[in-house]
């Protein structure tokens, strides 16, 4: 049994970071399994937490690859360390890591079918009003947002919601759909993806169901919500559907939410149609969470998780990470984490080690260190890269270096284009063109899961 637990974590240690490999996988041990059923420990409800968030996915398919599919992984707390007492000291800051009990709530079904690309997703435990931090670069979107999912915006049913990656968009989208349905405004809420309706309607098309695409969207549904509308840039088939499937709604009183990177105008390859409707209702942007907005959200998070944590360290987190939402959710993950689970006072000690890798790994990833780091592998020059060769030596490496830009810093892709001297729309081109490569497991997945773990182990 160990023998075999053991390469399944080898399997695993393949595709994550190292960092993430020996936080969240290491420490698990296999208890027991047959052919359907595989039981996992860990050390506390906390870390499972974790697991079943973000590494369950990751479990099922390293397993599969040995050859045990059709399973039901379970967790089991077993850790026996006792956790020390609260320690009241104001001057040091610290605290032992005591985890707090969570009061749990069952995650809300969205209507539809069984198939996941015809029912939508399902809307994330905690993405309501109520959990939504407010603070000035949010305040205009939060009160937009509110206000529709009330009725009380006049004038328009339609909200663009437009915001970098991890500033809460999402939530703001979701909390819409959620209030709607908790309130029994409407039970016919469709939230999805723009790159899953594309799909769902091409399965409709390859099937012969289009009418049954056309009438879930047009006449059952009282409130859409789409993310990611960037996505459509270049399918003009989709781009019309959802033009005609927007003037039904509309027509009909109904309410559509959006959410976006970029505004409709600055989305290449979208034809005036779409983007005449997308313009139409109100657009809000939620900026970068100022230092006090940052420490309200740790505090909140901080009561989500179950720890608590000192005001100190709290103020040190805010003032070391202030890119986006998500890079607070993961300093306090690691803080509360390492703490936890060796048995450490939570101070200003712990959470300067547990940040120095993400600021350093946040200083370090820039465009041009990335474009420095694939001109060496592939043996090319800066000029070489920036230039307008069309050779597949040249070509390749490009599509990489703007890929891994996108990936890993937070600059939009028009000014990762200008960065390689090309356009924005074949930016995107050459985006798409590794993420069609890669699901196909080329040479090229190799080369960039070879780059991407120089880049994050921060050997630029």
């Amino acid at each position: 049994m160990e023998s075999f637990w053991k390469q399944v974590k080898c399997q695993i240690k393949k595709t994550l970071p190292e960092h993430s490999y020996r936080m969240w996988i290491e420490p698990v041990d296999l208890l027991d399994h047959d052919k359907h059923h595989i039981k996992l420990s860990s050390p506390n409800s906390f870390f499972i937490k974790r697991l079943k968030d973000n590494y369950l996915p990751i479990l099922e398919e390293a397993f599969l690859k040995l050859g045990v599919d059709d399973i039901n992984i379970e967790f089991m707390v077993t850790s026996k360390r006792k956790l020390c007492s609260k320690k009241e000291n104001k001057n040091l800051g610290a605290y032992p890591a005591v985890h707090l009990p969570i009061k749990r709530s069952k995650q809300l079904n969205l209507p539809g079918l069984n198939l996941r690309f015809n029912n939508g997703r399902l809307f994330k435990k905690g993405f309501t009003f109520d959990d939504f931090v407010v603070g000035e670069n949010s305040n205009f979107a939060y009160s937009a947002s509110l206000s529709l999912a009330r009725g009380k915006i006049k004038g328009s049913n339609i909200l663009y919601i437009l915001a970098k990656t991890g500033l809460g968009k999402s939530h703001l989208s979701q909390a819409v759909g959620y209030h709607m349905i908790t309130n029994s405004i409407s039970k016919r809420v469709y939230y999805t993806t723009a790159e899953e309706f594309t799909n769902e309607m091409i399965f409709s098309l390859k099937n012969k169901t289009i009418e049954k695409f056309k009438e879930k969207y047009r006449e059952k549904c009282d409130v859409l919500i789409l993310e990611n509308v960037h996505f459509l840039s270049g399918k003009e088939a989709t781009q019309n559907e959802l033009a005609l499937t927007l003037d039904y709604l509309l027509d009909a009183d109904k309410k559509v939410i959006f959410s976006g990177c970029e505004l409709p105008d600055d989305i290449p390859k979208l034809n005036d149609q779409l983007k005449s409707r997308l313009s139409l209702g109100l657009v809000t942007e939620i900026g970068v969470p100022d230092y006090a907005t940052r420490v309200r959200i740790l505090k909140r998070k901080s009561k989500v998780f179950g720890y608590d944590i000192p005001n100190q360290v709290t103020e040190y987190i805010a003032q070391e990470l202030c890119d986006d939402v998500r890079q607070l959710e993961s300093g306090l993950f690691g803080v509360a984490a390492k703490g936890h689970l060796m048995g450490y006072n939570i101070d200003i000690e712990l959470a300067k080690s547990v940040l120095a890798n993400i600021t350093k790994a946040k200083t370090r990833i820039t465009v041009e260190s990335i474009k420095k780091l694939v001109c060496k592998e592939f043996s090319i020059t800066q000029e070489d890269i920036v230039s307008a060769s069309k050779k597949k030596r040249i070509v390749k490496p490009r599509q990489m270096a703007i890929f891994l830009s996108r990936k890993y810093t937070d600059q939009p892709i028009k000014k990762i284009g200008n960065s390689y001297n090309k356009y924005h729309a074949t930016a995107i081109y050459a985006i798409n063109a590794v993420e069609r490569e890669l699901k196909q497991k080329s040479v090229l997945f190799e080369q960039v899961n070879y780059l991407s773990k120089k880049i994050e182990s921060g050997k630029l």
